[in-house]
């Protein structure tokens, strides 16, 4: 246990320093949710109603509607980002010492997964007491109740990006890829506007991002900053979380397809 305590403790301290060195990638992480918040849900107030739907109850601001929303938005951008560094790490060559190293691999790539989740849940918090200063508030209870959902969806979408990066041979090709998975989770999904509203527009695109796997993560987290769990959320953000990582896991395996590539 000695062992793998050492390295867990060695790759997130590996991952804080990482995040430390690189203070605009701390920043670009708020600025992305903060101009949503700040621009975007101005011109959205007025073209977007909405109804009293749980767990809200009463009326609330659009802007109160998407912090949920654009927490999720951190936890994407960042289980991208964070992949983005492996496929580095695999062409500078760090990462096949790494995975050539005593520990078991699966124990290796969990903590990556672990220490990317730590640093994406920092900058929420952060994003979560801007949007306090700016005066969306949550219920007190409910910034301590979010924290295990946002570990659930904090790991389920890194091991989205853990299973992408495991199947992309060059750095260059990653952001295209990111591109095509980013931005139609995030649009498809519960995390700018309700299911009902999408409805109203096409039972096609509701049903879409019903089965979006970020919209049951982005709902998790909704519930959960007012002290509550969704039991349908929960349940299929976790296995979302146990599909992708142990696809990723093959996926890194010496039989999985992108150890084999770089092999």
């Amino acid at each position: 246990m000695t062992g793998y305590l050492t390295a867990l403790i060695a790759i997130i301290k590996r991952e804080a320093l990482r995040f430390i060195h690189q203070r605009e990638r701390f920043v670009a992480a708020l600025v992305r949710p903060l101009v949503w918040l700040l621009v975007f849900a101005a011109g959205f107030r007025a073209a977007l109603g909405l109804s009293i739907i749980p767990p809200y109850q009463t009326y609330i601001s659009y802007e109160t509607y998407i912090v949920p929303g654009l927490c999720g938005m951190i936890l994407l951008f960042n289980g991208m980002q964070s992949s983005l560094s492996l496929i580095y790490d695999r062409e500078m060559g760090s990462m096949k010492l790494l995975l050539t190293s005593p520990m078991p691999r699966w124990w290796l790539l969990t903590c990556k997964l672990l220490g990317a989740t730590a640093i994406s849940i920092l900058q929420v918090y952060a994003f979560l007491m801007i949007a306090a200063l700016y005066g969306i508030k949550m219920p007190a209870l409910g910034y301590i109740a979010v924290l295990p959902a946002l570990v659930i969806a904090g790991l389920m979408l890194g091991a989205l990006g853990l299973l992408l990066s495991s199947f992309i041979k060059q750095l260059e090709n990653f952001a295209g890829v990111m591109n095509f998975v980013i931005f139609p989770m995030f649009f498809l999904s519960s995390a700018l506007y309700p299911l009902w509203k999408m409805a109203e527009s096409s039972d096609l695109l509701h049903d879409i991002c019903a089965l979006n796997p970020f919209t049951h993560a982005v709902e998790l987290i909704r519930f959960a900053l007012y002290g509550q769990v969704n039991p349908s959320a929960l349940g299929w953000t976790l296995l979302a979380a146990i599909a992708f990582s142990g696809a990723a896991l093959w996926g890194y395996s010496p039989e999985g397809t992108g150890i084999r590539r770089k092999s």
